[in-house]
């Protein structure tokens, strides 16, 4: 059983077309987007009429009189100049919701190295750390979910001039209890050492000599370093855990792990004949197809003129390390679309430098920013970037006063359970609703609505449903009779709960989160008219049982495809 409706139905079609036309042109089977002329839609008849220059609806007609699908569907109709509409049978639909496994593993799983989140330890995490983090784990969770092994990669920026500030104003502090003071609130740290950086001449000298400290590993230097990093790195993790981010301590390889690999690194692209060039001192590497706006091609530097390494030679090191040693088939990163030279620099790099497999996927998944109502980057008043320890403890207070607003009768533990569930859900889902590749604005009012496309509602929802099992003292994983579908409403829900799998490899491919919450969304919606419209409880025999199949099918729906956004589920709201 293929549990990807829209896969096997573009395979059929395409050996129907392929009969009729040379070449192998594609069905392009999409969900129908009016349900009351079918469930699927099939496009590509058209374009390979115009390829083959015959008539498109008689071409049409005759896939329809090949095609072998009366086993799936109940009707193949052409409409218009030469679309296939599709409606599948109600008993098939039935028995694949009853039956089927919510989620089928690819056949051939890869390997998957996805570098998000990312921080520079150096600073706190702050607003602009949430979209890397929430759309990377939720990727990430996604192609987990279809059997493929996802290595994470927490690519920390733990290395390099912000670390030599720090670790010069340390180095300045002689009062040990100074130094103490400084060190239990390390985001004050950030601040003082950046604002003497700032001001003061001779101290941004010995800072930026105390990253070449830091890379020869001067005892006094590394000391002071990993005492920061101690520090850090448990401020890290406790956002991670207070967002419900899978990121753990093990997936952390930051630019310092690479330290000892930029020489030999270095060594290993210069035995690539022409490849690096030296520029005033420096090492680069020149690309033909990357210009400055003068015209001029653009250097990609690998090593400064005093020395010291750059991030491309510590991405070049990554990138080398996660084909050579974790065998990576597809390497993804997240990052916002500043970064989108940087990486196309570095993939052509590596890929010039032998570095990377031939057949290993470099993909950059950027994304855009976060606005504030006046369409600026969100920020507070001040104009300081707000820290994402503040940002959630708002939405833990906001979420507060909703809650305790719809159901003030909740006991103590379920209320501070479901505040939390209901805050860091909907941050995560404001975000990853949104196409990653735009900007969108942050909303508190919006995010947290218990309507529309919102976390709250989609929780609520499974809330809801919860309640169906708990009053009928129904198990609902006992629930296995197929639904007969004698209404519309009936069938619309079951088409959209057996799109899931294709949804689920849709993001998978596209590195593209909002396709599941869009699903999610409107299979909330076509359950909460089904609700309405069809008793369930009240029924009896085949009828109830196959409607509380259908309830079942969506509960289990909804709570893995909220878990794999990172978004728990509530029973009771």
């Amino acid at each position: 059983m293929n549990s990807n409706l829209q896969r096997e139905l573009n395979r059929r079609i395409e050996h129907a077309l392929h009969a009729q036309v040379d070449g192998e042109p594609a069905a392009i089977v999409v969900p129908s987007s009016r349900p009351d002329f079918g469930d699927y839609q099939a496009n590509g008849v058209m374009a390979a009429a115009k390829q083959a220059r015959t008539n498109p609806r008689q071409l049409a007609n005759d896939v329809v009189d090949s095609l072998d699908i009366d086993d799936l569907a109940s009707s193949v109709e052409v409409a218009g100049p030469g679309f296939l509409n599709i409606r599948l049978r109600d008993d098939v639909l039935g028995e694949r919701i009853a039956n089927s496994p919510l989620i089928e593993k690819d056949p051939t799983p890869l390997r998957v190295v996805i570098d998000y989140s990312s921080p520079n330890l150096a600073k706190e995490m702050h607003v602009g750390h949430l979209r890397s983090t929430v759309i990377g784990d939720a990727v990430s969770r996604c192609l987990e979910l279809i059997g493929h092994t996802v290595i994470r990669q927490n690519h920390i920026g733990d290395w390099g001039t912000a670390f030599g500030r720090l670790i010069a104003y340390l180095d300045d502090l002689d009062d040990p209890s100074a130094m103490a003071a400084e060190l239990a609130d390390i985001e004050r740290l950030y601040v003082h050492a950046s604002q003497r950086f700032e001001s003061d001449a001779a101290f941004a000298d010995r800072a930026r000599s105390k990253v070449i400290e830091l890379q020869s590993k001067e005892p006094r230097a590394m000391s002071r370093w990993e005492h920061v990093m101690a520090l850090a790195r448990e401020h890290m993790s406790d956002i991670y855990a207070r967002l419900d981010i899978a990121l753990k301590p093990g997936d952390i390889r930051g630019e310092s792990a690479y330290n000892d690999d930029l020489a030999p690194l270095i060594e290993e692209l210069e035995n690539h004949e022409g490849l690096v060039s030296e520029s005033e001192g420096a090492l680069c590497i020149f690309m033909p197809q990357f210009k400055t706006k003068a015209g001029d091609t653009q250097p990609m530097l690998i090593r400064k003129s005093d020395g010291g390494y750059l991030y491309h030679t510590t991405d070049l090191a990554a990138l080398k390390y996660r084909t050579e040693t974790l065998h990576a088939d597809r390497v993804m990163y997240f990052t916002d679309a500043r970064q989108i030279l940087h990486f196309e620099m570095l993939f052509a790099a590596a890929r010039l430098g032998k570095l990377v497999n031939e057949n290993t996927s470099l993909e950059h998944h950027h994304f855009g920013k976060i606005l504030g109502g006046d369409g600026k980057p969100f920020k507070t008043r001040a104009g300081d970037n707000i820290l994402l320890r503040d940002l959630i403890d708002e939405a833990i207070e906001r979420s507060t006063q909703t809650i305790e607003t719809k159901n003030p009768d909740l006991d103590a533990d379920r209320r501070a359970d479901v505040i939390d569930a209901v805050a860091i859900g909907a941050v995560k889902y404001a975000d990853l609703s949104k196409n990653r590749l735009h900007d969108y604005t942050f909303d508190w009012d919006e995010m947290l609505a218990f309507d529309g496309n919102t976390a709250p509602y989609l929780q609520y929802a499974y809330a809801r449903i919860s309640g169906i099992f708990e009053k009928g003292e129904v198990n609902p994983t006992d629930c296995k009779v197929p639904p007969v579908l004698n209404t519309a409403v009936e069938h619309q829900l079951a088409v959209h709960l057996l799109r899931f799998q294709e949804v689920i490899e849709q993001v998978a491919t596209d590195a593209k989160p909002h396709y599941l919450c869009a699903y999610l969304y409107e299979l909330t919606v076509r359950f909460m008219r089904f609700y309405e419209q069809c008793p369930i409880l009240s029924e009896t025999g085949s009828t109830k049982d196959g409607r509380l199949t259908l309830c079942a099918r969506t509960g289990a729906t909804l709570k893995t495809g909220l878990a794999t956004l990172g978004i728990r589920v509530l029973t009771t709201m």
